[in-house]
Order: structure tokens, then sequence, then C-alpha cells
């Protein structure tokens, strides 16, 4: 099994194509052009269905009275039609296809924009590849639906019913026994198209999971090749193909038996019409015009019910995709803004408190990250938060950037319950510099104008400077506007920080959050980074997150936690003379003493 992810269980598939009176509210805004396309289409279908009555006058009053002028003037007749019919097609298409490409870019922006206010909690029982497939794949599946398939399915519905329309008017008789056949076309088509739509849907969430697979695995190639699991990978990804291929010839499978039914049935009713015609001729009870226009709606409603069918198929799989798209547009963020937000000024004074909070994941609702902890932080005060791996530490900084919120207690700014502002006005007030610094494949202004898009060259430029960062962005073949590639591969580790700490200043907002900083870099970055760091925590009130004790020695206040709880605070000097937890630790580090007896279960 892949160590990036477990095949996903099936998901129930779709269940109710009135999925796609949902989309309503995304073609609104364009009914003019689906009316000038339904328009063009009730003029094409006009003109395929007129060619049987020309062909009725051509067969009785040319052939049959050796009239020259009437075929004159039926080819005359056909290139009118011809013309008229080219042209509503172009407007049809032109008018559909164009259309469906505006409401999937309308979907996507719709969906991505969601995406991006749900929290992260939502994304710890979600893959990302999911649903990055839900709004690549399943939006195709959709766009090809929106801008042909429906279209499509209108124009065949319209031929179909101007068809049975003028069978009745050319020969009642024959056109009742047609409609003894419709059951054998209908029920199929029910009863099949269910099993498409079930099909469809696992066949969709089969190709998310090779998605899925691809976005873990090519992200993590180094990890990959470093650890030779090429091999592993390969199989692994074999075997989730291999679903989506099975679920995938199922699908096409129950698709052609319900094509080939319809067909099979459809043409069989022409064959028995052209017997029971062709007597009606002989006996003198019908003219050749009238069964040859006859067959010629046959034909044309066995070619409107065939194309019917078909695109019931594809409307059955869009069902899926719309079900599944509309999962992620259904789903509430579990974090956001009351109705009446409390009021804030534009900066804060960035005074910070933790009143009895304790705070469990929920992806481990039964295990507490923090336990009724109280921590307060004065405007512009310096505090280090250290302890073994699992107290709690970094879920202080989830909570103050009201990623999640507290089972029980309350976390305020200024004096405001953070679950009283609006969540964007709250994270404008913190900048935070993580232990992986991260960075987009964008240029360096790109990436350090993150923290204020709407900073100029010359700020950015000052940013770098401040972050002791310029010194190698000069040495960059394109400076400010040099490419750093996904997640900034170019670059070195103090380097990639030293841009993110830049991207902070730029910020300037009066919380500072701090998580394990300089925790991966070697002495020299280290030395870089501390000199950037303290220019960056002047003035701001801090919050420091640090595994190195040496880069907390200096804060004015310690606090020491453990199993998600706060053991002792206190300067570095305090809690040396103290003992206890904190002086094992950091006579681990300075010292080089053997590990104290417990202290491998306090990690």
């Amino acid at each position: 099994m892949s160590i990036f992810a477990d095949h996903l269980p099936d998901r129930p598939g779709g269940r109710d194509p009135a999925q796609f009176l949902r989309l309503a509210r995304f073609l609104a805004p364009y009914k003019l052009r689906v009316a000038g396309a339904i328009a063009a289409l009730l003029v094409a279908a006009g003109c395929v269905l007129a060619l049987g009555q020309g062909l009725k006058h051509v067969i009785d009053q040319g052939f049959g009275q050796a009239n020259a002028a009437t075929l004159d003037a039926a080819l005359a007749g056909v290139l009118a039609l011809a013309a008229v019919l080219s042209i509503a097609t172009y407007a049809r298409f032109y008018l559909m296809m164009s259309t469906g490409e505006r409401v999937i870019t309308d979907i996507r922006r719709a969906v991505f924009d969601h995406i991006l206010a749900l929290a992260p909690g939502y994304f710890e029982s979600t893959r990302t590849g999911e649903v990055i497939s839900r709004l690549t794949n399943d939006t195709t599946v959709l766009q090809a639906v929106i801008g042909f398939g429906f279209s499509l399915a209108v124009r065949n519905a319209l031929l179909l019913a101007g068809a049975l329309g003028l069978l009745m008017v050319t020969n009642l008789k024959l056109t009742l026994v047609v409609l003894a056949f419709a059951p054998l076309v209908v029920l199929p088509v029910i009863a099949v198209g269910r099993r498409v739509r079930r099909t469809s849907r696992v066949s969709q969430d089969r190709v998310a999971d090779v998605s899925a697979f691809i976005d873990e695995a090519l992200h993590e190639i180094r990890t990959v090749q470093a650890y030779v699991h090429e091999d592993e990978s390969r199989r692994e990804f074999g075997r989730l193909a291999e679903d989506a291929y099975q679920a995938g010839v199922l699908r096409i499978g129950i698709r052609a038996m319900l094509i080939g039914i319809v067909m099979l049935v459809t043409f069989g009713a022409v064959g028995v019409i052209l017997w029971i015609g062709g007597r009606d001729v002989l006996d003198g009870s019908l003219t050749a015009g009238e069964l040859s226009a006859f067959i010629f709606y046959c034909a044309i409603a066995a070619g409107a019910t065939g194309a019917i069918s078909e695109v019931m198929s594809d409307l059955q799989r869009a069902a899926g995709a719309t079900e599944r798209l509309f999962e992620l547009l259904d789903t509430r963020p579990t974090i956001g803004a009351p109705a009446k937000p409390a009021e804030a000024g534009a900066r804060m004074r960035g005074e910070l408190e933790f009143r009895d909070v304790s705070f469990a994941y929920p992806a481990r609702p039964d295990t507490n990250a923090l336990e009724r902890l109280s921590l307060s932080l004065a405007p512009g005060e310096r505090v280090a938060v250290v302890g073994p791996s699992g107290a709690g530490k970094s879920t202080v900084l989830a909570l103050l950037l009201r990623f999640y919120d507290p089972q029980a207690g309350s976390i305020r700014i200024d004096g405001t319950d953070l679950r009283e502002l609006d969540p964007q006005l709250l994270r404008r007030q913190i900048a935070v510099v993580p232990q992986e610094p991260v960075i987009f494949a964008a240029s360096v202004l790109e990436n350090v104008r993150f923290g204020r898009p709407a900073a100029n060259r010359d700020e950015v430029e000052r940013a770098c400077d401040a972050a002791y960062a310029t010194e190698f962005v000069a040495r960059l073949p394109q400076g400010l506007d040099t490419p750093l590639g996904e997640r900034g591969v170019t670059l070195s580790g103090g380097q990639r920080q030293r841009l993110s700490i830049a991207r902070a200043l730029l910020a300037d907002r009066p919380v500072l959050l701090l998580d394990e900083a300089t925790s991966s870099l070697d002495a020299a970055s280290e030395r870089m980074v501390q000199q950037a760091l303290e220019t960056l925590e002047r003035g701001r009130t801090t919050l420091v997150i640090a595994h190195r004790f040496a880069t907390v020695q200096h804060a004015d206040r310690i606090v020491v936690m453990d199993r998600g709880a706060i053991v002792a605070q206190g300067t570095h000097a305090e809690l040396v003379a103290q003992g206890g937890l904190y002086a094992k630790l950091a006579a681990l580090q300075f010292l080089g003493a053997e590990e104290p007896a417990g202290l491998a279960r306090a990690a």
C-alpha cells in the first residue's frame, strides 16, 4: 500500500439528475445567449423537418408526373434550406459552446473561492488531489454537457417532437405502430440510465484517486527518490490507474449496451413500418411520396432517439460531476465571521490572552492538544514557547490565527474574543514566519509582495534589505524579477527563510508569530536570519516557538509547555535555576548531557 494515499472507499453514486437545476444560477446571467441558441435550434430543426415535405412533393409531383420544373424548384428549395440551416447551426453551436465555456469558468471560480474559505480542518480529512480533480476533471465533464450535450439534447428533442407530429399528419395508422415500439426504447433508457449514473460517479471518483496520488507523489519526489521508493510508487499508481480503467470500461460497456438496445428497437421499427407501408402503397391507400416522407421522419425520429439515449449517458455522467462539485460548494466553513462582527481598528495594539483554553483537533476529538491553557501577552512583549514535541506549541499559533476554535475557554486580542471578529480582520493583524517557509512559483518580487500586494518595488527592496536578503537577491539572474520555481527549490533554506521574513516585514502587522523559524538552518544562515528577526520583532507583540534555546534566551518571558499545559514560565536564568523540564531540555542542548530519565516520555 502506498505511503501517500490509501485507496478511498467507494463514495455514493450520483443520486439525482435534478442536480442540474442547481446550475440555473450560473446560467441565469446568460439567459439571452441561451434564448438565442434555442431560437437557432428551432430554425435548424424546422429546416430539417421541411425536407420531408419537400421529399414527398418531389416524389409525388416530380417523379410521379415526370415534371422537370418541380425538380428544379426542389433543388432551389433544398439549397435555400441548406443556407438557412448552416447559419442557424453556426449560431447554435457558437452561442452554446461559448456560454458553456463562460459558465464553467464561473463555476471553477465559485468553487475555488469557496475552497479558500474552508478552514484547515477540512483538509485533514480531504486530500488536496481529490479537490483538484473535482475542480479540473469534473468541470471538464460538465463543460462538454453544458456547451455541446445540452444543445444536442434539445436539438434532437425538437426533431423527435416535430417528426412525431408530422408522422401523425402523414399517416395516423403507421404512427400508432411507431408508438407501440416507444416503450421498448424508453424503458431501457430509464433502467440502464440509472446504472450509468452510478458507474459514472464511481469512475470519476477513481480518476480523482489517480489525481490525488500524482499530486502527492510529485510534491514529495525527493523523498520518493531518497528512499528508493520508485518501484513501490509505480506499483501503487498502476493499481489506481487500473481501478480507474476498470471503472471506465464498466461505464462504457453499460453505455454501449444502452445505445445498442435503442438502435436495435428503433431501426427494427423502421423495418416493420417499411413492410406495412409498402403493402399500403401496393393496395393504393398510401402514395409513394407519403411513404417516403414517413420513412424520412421515422429516420429522423430514430436518429434523434439514438442521439438522445447517447446524450442521456453523458447527462448521467455530468450529473455525477455536478454532484461532486456542489458537494464542495455545500461544505460550510467551520470558521467564519459572525452576523455582526465586533468593531476594531485597522491596526490593533496586539494584546493577546488565552483564558482556560481546551482544544482537540477534529481528526482526534478524544485527545486534547491544549488543556485549560491560560496565557497573556502585553502589547510589544516578546514571549517564547518551548517544550517537547507534541506539547501543543504549534496549536497555540493555529488558534491565534483562528484556523480552529477552542472547544472551551476563549482567546482574545485587545480584549475582544476572536470569535466575535471577522477572521480576515484578525489575520490582517498577524504576520507569520513558519518553520518551513512557503515560496510560490513566482518571482522574488511577487513572493515578498504576497504579504502586501499593493506594495511598490521600493518597499519590497527595503523589506529585503531589512531581512538581509538583498545580498543573495542581487546575485540572482534577474534580481527581484527572478522566477524561483515551485516551492523555491532553487534557494537554500536560509534564503527562503529570509524571503519569508521580508514578506512579514512588508506586511507590517502588530502581532508576529515565529514557528521554529531557525530550527532547520546551519549556523551561518541562522545568524543572518536571527539578525533579520531582531529587526522584524521591534515594536511588535511576538510569540516565538523554538527548539533551539539559544534563540529564546533574550525573550522577555519564556513559557514552558508539556502535554498541552503550561508547566513553568520566567526568564532563561529563572527557569534554569528552578530545574524541571526546561532545565533538562536546556542541559541537553547546551551541555550535551545524557537524556534524563523520563524526558523521552515527555517528548
